[in-house]
């Protein structure tokens, strides 16, 4: 049934562009942000106890928390030190994995908008979790909706759970006896694998716990950490020259001459006469 404007429903002019995407309820938005905010969170709890077992007092785990704010490299930081490794090692490789933050700043900085003293407190809060909640909304204001709710709920909940961890595992003493070291790697690889969608992720995935495997007997700790991340160019480099190599071709048959052609028609009148 055609409108005042003379459409028909759903019907859009040459220049109208795709209709607008709905706006989702505040409550939904909240809803999902807090389920990854409280899921992830709790992980402190391991880091707590990993930071702990690793030697570090309890106002270095918090300050690493606090300050610092990105699990996986707090996690490898830890995990370095705990191994032995030189400390400015394990400082290197925490920085290389604090890296793609920077590369997520740059895509929720057009998103978000925001200005002024407000995008210093934002960057704090540029994580994985808050990458992902923030760019699955439709609109600005579910966007920063979705942000600040996962931010909010994911920092004050990873820090009290990293000052819970830390003091239990100093009540608990020795965190080897209880195989508590093994609740760092745990967590790490628990929130990394469903990351791996792709088949290039998968590989590279596998290239560096391969890469591991082979340095970790005889370089010292930390180091193998570092070479792991050769992983990921190693796997685009082969995709590439994977991709840019020609598939090969079926032979085509072979023209026949003028003078074959000759022949057949000859032979095939003759048959047809025969």
């Amino acid at each position: 049934m055609p409108t005042a404007r003379g459409r028909a429903p759903g019907e859009f002019g040459a220049h109208d562009g795709p209709p607008p995407v709905p706006a989702r309820p505040d409550s939904a938005v909240i809803r999902d942000a807090l389920g990854v905010g409280v899921a992830v969170g709790l992980s402190g709890f391991a880091f707590g106890v990993t930071s702990a077992g690793a030697g570090l007092s309890l106002w270095q785990t918090c300050a690493l928390s606090l300050l610092v704010f990105t699990g996986a490299s707090q996690f490898a930081l830890v995990g370095a030190l705990a191994a032995g490794g030189n400390p400015l090692t394990a400082v290197a490789g925490a920085f290389f994995l604090g890296v793609r933050n920077a590369f997520y700043g740059l895509r929720l900085s057009a998103v978000l908008g925001y200005r002024g003293a407000v995008r210093p407190l934002a960057a704090h809060w540029v994580i994985d979790e808050t990458a992902a909640v923030t760019l699955a909304q439709p609109d600005r204001r579910s966007a920063r909706l979705g942000f600040t709710v996962t931010g909010l709920s994911l920092y004050v909940l990873w820090n009290l759970t990293t000052l819970g961890g830390a003091l239990g595992a100093r009540a608990l003493g020795n965190t080897d006896a209880w195989g508590l070291d093994a609740a760092g790697p745990a967590v790490f690889v628990a929130l990394l694998a469903p990351m791996l969608r792709s088949t290039t992720e998968r590989c590279t995935a596998g290239l560096a716990v391969l890469l591991l495997l082979v340095t970790l007997p005889v370089l010292p700790a930390g180091v193998p950490v570092l070479l792991a991340a050769l992983a990921a160019p190693v796997v685009l480099a082969a995709q590439g020259r994977w991709r840019r190599s020609p598939a090969p071709q079926e032979a085509a048959p072979a023209t026949p001459t003028p003078q074959e052609r000759a022949g057949k028609d000859h032979g095939t009148t003759g048959e047809d006469r025969a």
